[in-house]
């Protein structure tokens, strides 16, 4: 497997890919590939990573900018991430996720937040803080400093995902 940043061939088979990979998940919206897609019209798509294994698509991770109380600190959405249903358990996700977050300590990002399962989204160093995002599922909403500590309120990722 292979970890490269997406390249304008792999549109089509990216949104094939979150769509299959989104179509059963228990928590899904139907409207992850239309959330990516819309990320990248607005310029929102911040890290784009795709895994490829024997010359196919078959994972994909998305970060985006997010705002605190309305202000932009460099801080960062992880998600939506996605592999195909019959790619998974492999660790492809675990891989596009530890790639991404340390390529984004790289940029001199100041954190990235993640809402998700706790018990998945831990093992990469997400944990609950001052953080908050409306809605979210208790213990759901994760953060993960980069530098000091996180600040404290309310979290709002870009219009794509209420748009889509």
């Amino acid at each position: 497997m292979h970890i490269r940043p997406e390249q304008e061939t792999d549109i089509s088979a990216l949104r094939a890919l979150i769509s299959a990979a989104f179509a059963t998940a228990r928590h899904a919206s139907g409207t992850e590939a239309q959330i990516v897609d819309a990320l990248r019209t607005t310029g929102q798509l911040h890290l784009s990573l795709v895994a490829q294994a024997e010359g196919a698509v078959v994972g994909h991770v998305a970060f985006s900018p997010v705002w605190i109380e309305g202000h932009a600190p460099g801080w960062f959405g992880l998600g939506p991430v996605a592999v195909l249903p019959t790619h998974q358990g492999r660790g492809i996700g675990s891989a596009l996720i530890r790639q991404g977050v340390s390529m984004l300590r790289n940029q001199g990002a100041a954190g990235c937040v993640v809402l998700g399962d706790p018990a998945y989204y831990r093992r990469f160093g997400f944990v609950q803080g001052a953080l908050w995002y409306p809605g979210a599922p208790e213990g759901c909403f994760m953060q993960q400093p980069f530098r000091t500590t996180a600040p404290d309120g309310r979290v709002t990722y870009a219009p794509a995902f209420g748009s889509a």
